[in-house]
């Protein structure tokens, strides 16, 4: 890796702040969605040459390990790792203040090369000699800990971050909050700028990516006083965002500081404006990172009929036409194989290749419904019996506190044994990058059954779709932009305005018998006939979610618009015609 800092390229650099960035597979510095998200939106930047710099923080033990007992229950162990085998030491600490003692903080660098540069990113640590023993822990373990743990990881993101910068010489023009979470990064820039809040928000822009009310972290007066300081609690107060024995909302500081609010998708900025209004709230759409998603076996028969496709990935809605089904065909036909070998490694059954296979994979968490596409076995059962047989995969963690999480992996588990010898499923135990790209790339058809309006965006569909997998899921978040009936795939259940309960449990969640009534019903008179009584149409299905989907939904438009809208830069499109 190379040793240098930050170039600004005379733009000023733009400091891309998030609480967790997938990098790679073996630096497990992240939990699920938002993280990998990160990573690619930086992947993408270096490709288009954007100057940017991340900044996150060094989990020494990981979000966790999975593993699952005999009765489908979940065991979380830390994850084994050395950051000094992934990652170059940054040779300097600097200080946060925190709960009125000052933080040492140093850093780790890791460099993501692309196309056209490259894009540093940085890893904060606590553990250093001279901590408190308790200051050291701060970045052992992602999402753990208590609410003030929580509050203390994310003064060292903002402020140590920020700090980090300055001590750098980083030229920072723009600081891109990526979530609430770094949201302090704006007081340490108020400081730079004498308390001129309209200063702080000419520099900073925010995506906010959940409309899940739990996923906006909210801080008691009294902790946020006590562990930032009165200083920084008075221009909180300042602003009207902290009133005693009220709370910091974290997503309400962010939007305060930022001269650009954005959400992930277009349905989704509709619901944060509802959540939070009089504020104007941007769409920009999540997307993937086509280069590292798409498959080897589809890479290459798209290098052959797409020419160029790695460098402009809006060539790939050129596939339509250009990409013969057959050698599609072949290419999913050896990634279902490794995906039978994966799942055969991790000690689940013996996938068959020719059979119809859905992949339902994703955090373990109420809203999304994890169980929802196993809610009536008996029309799982006929469905197989009518038209064809079945294999399901899942994966997924739940975080170690989520309880109704833990039992969505359990019903999972029970529903395989109750549907042995009719309908196969395989859960296969922590879910993570390599399993991630295996999955989507070797399934037939991609299922999301979120609660509405809750999936924000989703990107594991758009991950499906580059590798020629089309989606059957809930109308929520992308897929409300996505779908076509039956040409990328199919909608499970009414209207993207129709809103569940986030619990998402049956007889509380008025969506939910409907739309496993409808999951049934489009898997047993659309897609199960499609895949067994007109392959060439199936494929063309998937063909179709390729080429509209996967040439649009992806990070390389997603910065683009991020680097025109959001940042001020020019534009950085791949010039038409460029290989």
């Amino acid at each position: 890796m190379r040793q240098e800092g930050p170039k600004s390229e005379g733009q000023g650099l733009v400091a891309y702040l998030s609480m967790e960035v997938a990098v790679a597979d073996a630096v497990p510095t992240y939990s699920g969605g938002l993280g990998v998200l990160a990573g690619d939106h930086l992947r993408a930047a270096a490709d288009a040459g954007v100057p940017m710099v991340g900044v996150t923080l060094l989990y020494h033990q990981g979000y966790f390990s999975q593993a699952l007992d005999e009765a489908g229950g979940q065991q979380e162990r830390p994850v084994a790792w050395d950051p000094a085998e992934h990652l170059e030491r940054v040779g300097f600490e600097v200080s946060v203040p925190l709960a009125g003692r000052y933080v040492r903080v140093g850093a780790w660098r890791f460099v993501i090369s692309g196309a056209r540069g490259v894009v540093p990113v940085y890893f904060l640590d606590t553990r250093v000699p001279g901590n408190l023993p308790e200051d050291q822990e701060l970045t052992d373990v992602l999402y753990g800990g208590d609410q003030r743990y929580r509050l203390r990881q994310e003064l060292v993101l903002g402020l140590g971050g920020l700090a980090l910068l300055r001590a750098l010489g980083a030229p920072v023009r723009t600081v891109h909050l990526n979530e609430g979470h770094a949201a302090f990064a704006l007081l340490g820039l108020l400081a730079e700028a004498d308390g001129n809040w309209e200063a702080v928000r000419e520099r900073c822009v925010f995506t906010t990516h959940t409309p899940v009310a739990a996923g906006h972290d909210r801080f008691p007066e009294a902790m946020v006083r006590a562990e930032a300081g009165e200083v920084l609690a008075a221009a909180l107060v300042s602003k009207g965002l902290l009133a005693p024995g009220g709370e910091l909302n974290m997503t309400e500081l962010a939007i305060a500081g930022s001269r650009w609010v954005n959400a992930v998708s277009r349905r989704h900025a509709q619901v944060t404006a509802s959540m939070f209004p009089g504020i104007q709230v941007a769409a920009v759409t999540n997307g993937v990172h086509a280069p590292t998603w798409v498959a080897p076996p589809v890479g290459a028969v798209l290098d052959r009929w797409v020419p160029g496709w790695r460098q402009d990935n809006g060539r790939l809605r050129a596939a339509e036409e250009a990409l013969p089904l057959p050698e599609l065909a072949a290419a999913h036909r050896v990634a279902k194989e490794a995906l039978a070998s994966l799942v055969a490694e991790r000690g689940g059954p013996l996938l068959d290749p020719t059979v119809l296979t859905l992949g339902v994979a994703r955090r373990a968490t109420a809203y999304k419904r994890t169980t929802l596409v196993l809610a009536d076995p008996e029309g799982l059962r006929r469905v197989v019996a009518e038209v064809g047989p079945l294999q399901l995969v899942f994966a997924g963690k739940a975080h170690p506190r989520d309880e109704p999480g833990k039992a969505l992996i359990r019903d999972v588990l029970a529903a395989r044994d109750a549907l042995a010898g009719t309908v196969t499923i395989a859960f296969v135990p922590d879910y993570d990058l390599a399993v991630a790209r295996t999955l989507v790339a070797g399934v037939d058809v991609w299922c999301n059954t979120p609660v509405r309006p809750y999936e924000a965006s989703g990107t594991s569909g758009m991950k499906a779709a580059v590798n020629g997998v089309p989606s059957l899921s809930v109308l929520d978040g992308w897929w409300v932009e996505g779908h076509e009936e039956g040409v990328t795939g199919w909608a499970i259940g009414g209207s993207p305005e129709r809103v569940g309960d986030p619990t998402g449990r049956p007889g509380v969640d008025p969506t939910y018998e409907e739309d496993a009534r409808s999951f049934v019903e489009v898997l047993a008179t659309a897609v199960a006939p499609l895949y067994y009584r007109d392959p060439e149409g199936f494929l063309a299905v998937g063909r179709g979610a390729l080429a509209r989907n996967g040439s649009w939904f992806t990070t390389q438009r997603m910065v683009e618009e991020y680097a025109v809208r959001a940042y001020g830069l020019p534009s950085v499109a791949q010039p038409a015609g460029s290989s």
